[in-house]
Formats: structure tokens, C-alpha cells, sequence
């Protein structure tokens, strides 16, 4: 088992909140009460999906925070930008996820190479399951339920459903390396795929339809790139026939897997269904 912070939430050892990289020299993720903080020394280049800090960014954090299923917000960078504040964070230069993963349940993964480093950090939950391409149920961009996919019917104000609550796959890579925008783009997509497989090798199905879920309604990416090392090669592409693409694919793979089984022994554990 590669749950690095297990002993830190479960059994109360202050000592085991740290994880320092062997992939990307200075990286530290630490684990906090309600949350896990992944710092880099120097900022990367990023590509992210997250709520806070979304699109491409320069960052040197990252956040994953802790939410319980009772979460519900229209406005979810407010929230992050509350917590950072809390925290006495900077604002900028930061990525910020939410989760109803237990934070004992984060795990974290690394693969190193003469061209590349890669570390990757993952909190699984699949309340919210769900399969792209599927009818189900949908929403606008305020945030109206409409009734289906192919229909742009909607109905009344439902800030507050079901697929807003955070059951979530966060997924956190940090690449110490060279790559171009476009290969960037490739790991994510390659990252997703990955993710998808592991959901179906779990026998997850969509919370709606039963059919085998690809991912869920909520799951965010960060991709942040070191950029650095001038000696090592520019990686162009990042598919699944590549070196690369195959080490962030069985990385994505494997920590969603730990995660997901990690929290599923606890459900049966603590008898919750």
C-alpha cells in the first residue's frame, strides 16, 4: 500500500504528514486536517481542470481539501479562496481541488527515468459515478437540471442535486521534465483514459444508468510541468504507445485503484453502504 498519510489521519502519527518526492527534487506534499498541500520549490507550468486555478497557469501548489457529502455551494472558488485565506496562502500561482475521499485514503505513486520524473497523487470516490455518452441527467451553465442528453428542456433551480455532490476523482501529476503544450494535452488524455480502465477493472457503474462509469461528475486534473533541465529531451507527444504515456497511465491507474479499494475495505469495515 502506497497510502502515504494512513498513519497521519488513522492513527494520529504527527510525524507521517510529510512525503517528500524522489522524482522532482524540493516537492513536498504534506497533509493537513482538512487538507493535502503539494508544493513545488519553483513554479511549473500547468494544465488543470480544477474548480480553482483552472485552465493553463504557472503554479507551485496544489490543493486537494477535504468537503463531507453535506457540501453544497454554487460557488466553490469562494470556498477554496476562504480556506487558502485561512491557511495564510498566497492566491495566486495555486490549484485548488475538493474531495469526499477520505484524506487517509490519498495515494501517491512515482516513476523516474533518465528523460522524465512523474509523481502522481490521487483521492478516488465514485458516489457520483458516472459513463460519458450515456443518457442521464445534465445541466446548464447556471447550474439548471435539464432532462436528459439530446434534450435542452430544463426544468427548475437545482443548484443543489445530486451530481453536485462531491464524491470526486482528484488526480494531481507532477512532471519533472520538458513538454510541449500539445504533449501536455496528450498526458491528460492519456490520464483520463487510464482512469476510465480503472473504473471498469472496479466494476464502477453510473450512480443513473448502471452502465460501467468512465469517470465521475465532478473529477478534476492538474498537470503541472517543471519545464527544466535543458540537457533532458522536449517530450512531444505523451499517447499510450509512448514511454511516457505509459508511466502516467499505470501511475493514474494504479493510484485510483489503491484509492478506491482503500476506501471500499473502509465502508465494509465501518458496515456503510
Amino acid at each position: 500500500m502506497t497510502l502515504a498519510f494512513y498513519n497521519y489521519y488513522k492513527n494520529a502519527e504527527a510525524y507521517e504528514n510529510e512525503y517528500r518526492s524522489s522524482s522532482w527534487p524540493g516537492l513536498k506534499i504534506t497533509a493537513h486536517d482538512q487538507h493535502i498541500r503539494a508544493a513545488s520549490p519553483a513554479a511549473a507550468s500547468a494544465l488543470s481542470s480544477a474548480v480553482y486555478g483552472g485552465g493553463m497557469l504557472e503554479l507551485d501548489r496544489i490543493f486537494n481539501i477535504y468537503v463531507d457529502r453535506q457540501y453544497r455551494c454554487d460557488d466553490p472558488p469562494r470556498d477554496i479562496e476562504r480556506s487558502l485565506n485561512e491557511w495564510k496562502e498566497q492566491l495566486d500561482q495555486c490549484a485548488g481541488l475538493l474531495t469526499a475521499v477520505r484524506l487517509e485514503h490519498t495515494s501517491i505513486q512515482e516513476y523516474t527515468s533518465e528523460a522524465f520524473g512523474i509523481l502522481c497523487c490521487t483521492t478516488a470516490g465514485v458516489s457520483n459515478a458516472a459513463r460519458a455518452g450515456s443518457a442521464r441527467t445534465v445541466f446548464d451553465t447556471e447550474g439548471n437540471e435539464a432532462v436528459a442528453v439530446g434534450s435542452l428542456k430544463s426544468t427548475t433551480q437545482s443548484h443543489f442535486t445530486k451530481s453536485y455532490i462531491p464524491g470526486t476523482i482528484n488526480v494531481m501529476l507532477w512532471l519533472n521534465g520538458r513538454m510541449t503544450s500539445g504533449a501536455m494535452v496528450n498526458a491528460i488524455q492519456t490520464a483520463v483514459e487510464a482512469k476510465a480502465a480503472a473504473l471498469a477493472d472496479f466494476g464502477v457503474a453510473d450512480s443513473e444508468n448502471g452502465l460501467l462509469a468512465t469517470g465521475t461528475t465532478t473529477d478534476a486534473i492538474v498537470l503541472a510541468v517543471s519545464q527544466v533541465h535543458e540537457h533532458k529531451p522536449l517530450i512531444a507527444y505523451a499517447g499510450t504507445a509512448t514511454v511516457i504515456g505509459a508511466a502516467i497511465g499505470r501511475l493514474v491507474y494504479d493510484t485510483i485503484m489503491e484509492s478506491l479499494q482503500a476506501g471500499q475495505q473502509w465502508k465494509e469495515r465501518n458496515r456503510v453502504k
